[in-house]
């Protein structure tokens, strides 16, 4: 039987190498964070920039709320344990 660490594990070996492969094709990632009100997702871009979004249904896209600095990009980085990718 498989334990729930090893799932998360894979889980997370999974969901890197996508974010890798969006991220290199170059084409945004949405980040979830539960730190995060209701509905705002981190949106982080082939450049490195990360900026906190919402989705609009209305306009069928993403609307910037935030856009991080370099100091916070950095924080959040190390916090979700998010390796450059560029």
């Amino acid at each position: 039987m498989i334990n729930s660490s090893t799932i998360e594990r894979k889980a997370r070996e999974v969901i890197g190498q996508l974010r890798k492969l969006t991220l290199l094709k170059g084409e945004p990632f949405m980040v979830y964070d539960d730190v995060l009100p209701a509905g705002h997702y981190y949106l982080e871009y082939p450049d490195g920039d990360i900026k906190i979004v919402t989705v609009s249904n209305s306009i069928n896209d993403f609307v910037v709320q935030e856009e991080l600095d370099s100091n916070e990009v950095k924080a959040l980085r190390r916090r979700l344990e998010l390796p450059p990718v560029f």
